[in-house]
């Protein structure tokens, strides 16, 4: 428990006189050498202040309001200070000062406490910046944490202070153990959790980045997508369902658009332009990243769009993803595609088959998928990129050795 003594001071602000001849009453709390000075919001003739006794005179009922106001701040600030000693805990002047406004002092501010005032101001942005979906990831992470200091603490809350490295470590493997994260979803989550931290390093409320010696654990990953032959394969084939057709179709001019599931469920005509070279564009905001979007209308998805177009005001059928990805799973079981499709393998083969290996730059290839960093285009197709130069060296060496 703390014995050092706290010392306070009313000071005026005599280079601050109003037009009725007076001057601001400010209170000095003094603290293991620090300071911390606020306005009292009370004013007076500076000439009736006595700077050694602290009090205001001659008496008067001005005066006598004065010093009682006073004599009340400072027993209220003493009163704070000794609730802080009796808790036993580490504390500085600011918080003295925060104890007697009744905020939370730094030190107490519980981590889980201070990630749920994160979500409530975020939430605020939802249309503005961000999209709900984008709110409830970091939302799932608040209750994973929650889950997390239960398990390991047998409490419910845990002070944001003694947030450190190894808590970081003790959470990325309670996510693989006991949640069964893969790799790649506990990494997207310590990044969102990273950005919560990090305003709390600036906002001063921890006193070093937990996060300085964390690396993520790199994750390989294999891009699956339709090979040439496949993807023709795909597009040649008669079924004898419309619902089997109607997918097929929606999956092909996914290939050749880019577009995820979202931006393909709401694409209407409003968003296909005529655009400066004379062609038809595809015009429409990304919900993961906000960011707008224009892609090309390229025959194959021109004469899907021309197929759907009339049936109303969006341009595609419309479905469910859940139903889509078990379709789109039953039509490559017929067609004879030996990969586990899902629509977002639509979004993977336009990126490689019909950009990247078509000779279109990463750079293209990254504003044309709509990715908000062409670094996240760089870690995805990079080395598909590779694997085509190799296909054309090959190629070169057979013609060489003729």
């Amino acid at each position: 428990m703390k014995t050092t003594t706290n010392k306070i001071t009313f000071v005026l602000s005599k280079n601050r006189i109003n037009a009725a001849g007076k001057c601001s009453i400010r209170c000095r709390i003094t603290y293991l050498k620090k300071r911390c000075e606020f306005a009292t919001g009370l004013f007076m003739n500076p000439n009736q202040w006595y700077s050694k006794q602290q009090i205001a005179k001659p008496p008067s009922n001005e005066n006598s309001f004065i010093n009682n106001q006073l004599s009340l701040i400072k027993t209220k600030i003493n009163q704070a200070f000794l609730l802080l000693q009796i808790q036993g805990i580490d504390f500085v002047v600011e918080d003295i000062y925060n104890q007697y406004k009744g905020k939370p002092i730094k030190q107490n501010i519980g981590l889980i406490a201070y990630y749920e005032e994160y979500l409530l101001k975020y939430k605020k942005l939802i249309g503005i910046e961000i999209n709900q979906i984008t709110w409830n990831k970091f939302s799932y992470i608040c209750n994973d944490l929650k889950d997390f200091i239960k398990w390991k603490f047998k409490q419910n809350e845990i002070l944001l202070k003694d947030l450190d490295f190894s808590f970081i470590v003790e959470f990325e493997y309670y996510l693989k153990t006991e949640k069964t994260q893969k790799q790649v979803t506990i990494n997207k989550a310590l990044q969102r959790f990273k950005k919560v931290v990090k305003l709390a390093v600036i906002g001063k409320l921890l006193e070093s980045f937990p996060f300085n010696e964390h690396k993520p654990k790199k994750v390989i990953t294999n891009v699956v997508y339709l090979t040439t032959e496949e993807l023709q394969n795909l597009e040649d084939y008669k079924f004898s369902q419309q619902r089997l057709e109607q997918i097929r179709d929606m999956f092909v001019f996914c290939c050749y658009t880019g577009l995820a599931f979202n931006e393909m469920f709401k694409l209407e005509t409003k968003h296909i332009v005529t655009s400066f070279d004379g062609n038809k564009w595809i015009n429409i905001t990304r919900d993961k990243t906000n960011k707008l979007v224009s892609v090309p209308m390229l025959p194959k998805s021109t004469e899907i769009m021309q197929k759907y177009v009339n049936e109303g005001l969006h341009i595609l059928p419309r479905i469910s993803n859940q139903k889509f990805n078990s379709y789109i799973k039953e039509i490559a079981e017929i067609v004879g595609i030996e990969k586990k499709l899902t629509h977002h393998i639509a979004r993977k083969t336009f990126a490689t088959t019909v950009l990247l290996y078509n000779d279109v730059s990463m750079e293209i290839v990254s504003e044309l998928l709509g990715h908000s960093k062409m670094s996240t285009t760089q870690e995805y197709y990079g080395k598909i990129v590779q694997k085509k130069v190799s296909q054309v060296m090959i190629e070169l060496s057979k013609k060489l050795s003729e």
